[in-house]
């Protein structure tokens, strides 16, 4: 059974009997013609190859597959700490890796209260806020398999986002850091 050539190979061989070379076949190629033949191949499969890795790549340069906390602030003194089941007040901004808002707590001046640990946000939330103590500020980079998925949460969220967290905790079980009701701390 003999090999079907592609197309390269088969216009490669007409014109090498166009120029008189009719016995050549790509295989007994030699010297100079040969290595140029090898060589644009070498780039033409490079170039390719790199335009495929460069589309893909800037599509999702900045998504994230693990969740991703970074600590931002700590305060010096951490004597209320965030833990599963404690009711916790957070100002939040929202950004895609575009750097476009979704949501901001701070623009609303409210700070959004819930139940850490039971369901009510994102698993990316209820993960990356345990152990945060009032005062502190995080970011967190959720990979969407921890935020909205791929159904996303649209209009403003579109399928298969990593999702970009400012955080900052105000207060646990009502507390904030002085050990203070935060509903009185908030009136001063």
């Amino acid at each position: 059974m003999e090999a079907i050539p592609n197309a390269y190979s088969q216009n490669t061989r007409a014109e090498l009997h166009e120029e008189g070379e009719e016995g050549s076949s790509s295989s007994d190629w030699s010297g100079e013609q040969g290595e140029a033949m090898g060589n644009k191949r070498q780039l033409v499969c490079l170039a390719v190859a790199a335009a495929i890795l460069l589309t893909a790549s800037a599509k999702k340069s900045r998504d994230v597959t693990e969740l991703q906390i970074g600590v931002k602030h700590k305060p010096e003194s951490c004597t209320l700490q965030a833990h599963k089941g404690d009711k916790i007040k957070v100002h939040y901004r929202g950004t895609l890796t575009d750097g476009s808002v979704f949501d901001s707590s701070y623009d609303r001046g409210d700070p959004f209260e819930f139940t850490l640990g039971n369901g009510q946000v994102i698993k990316g939330w209820d993960q990356g806020l345990l152990g945060m103590c009032v005062g502190e500020k995080r970011k967190l980079k959720i990979p969407a398999k921890m935020g909205y998925g791929e159904r996303g949460s649209p209009p403003k969220i579109p399928g298969g986002a990593t999702l970009i967290f400012d955080t900052e905790l105000i207060a646990v079980n009502g507390k904030t850091s002085g050990g203070e009701d935060a509903e009185s701390s908030s009136e001063l």
